[in-house]
């Protein structure tokens, strides 16, 4: 078991703007825990290509790392021992090598740094 913390965004079937608020009130609480990494839960949506919540909330966290407001993100498919970012996050967070979505190329969620 990895010591990540996961947040579940999809949880009642949220709108996109929803769901962008409970991230927002996601990265507060975690930054008040001192949180060094999360896991968010988005889906992948039933359409074959990303549902709603996938896209919007990727694009949140783009611009949220583009403003500075979090220093990394990798979305679940490249959350993987292979991928530079991953073992860089790894690196820094020995403990998320138990996490139980590495390796699985889950599109589904996102790895948010801190």
């Amino acid at each position: 078991m990895s010591s990540i913390k996961t947040f579940n965004l999809k949880e009642g079937m949220p709108t996109l703007e929803e769901a962008r608020q409970r991230l927002s009130r996601v990265l507060t609480e975690a930054r008040q825990k001192k949180l060094p990494v999360i896991k968010l839960i988005h889906g992948y949506g039933s359409s074959g290509v990303g549902g709603t919540l996938q896209i919007g909330i990727r694009k949140s966290l783009r611009q949220r790392r583009k403003k500075g407001e979090i220093r990394q993100y990798i979305f679940g498919e490249n959350w993987s021992i292979f991928d530079e970012t991953s073992r860089n996050v790894i690196e820094e967070n020995p403990s998320l090598r138990k996490d139980s979505d590495l390796d699985r190329g889950n599109d589904g969620i996102s790895i948010v740094v801190l």
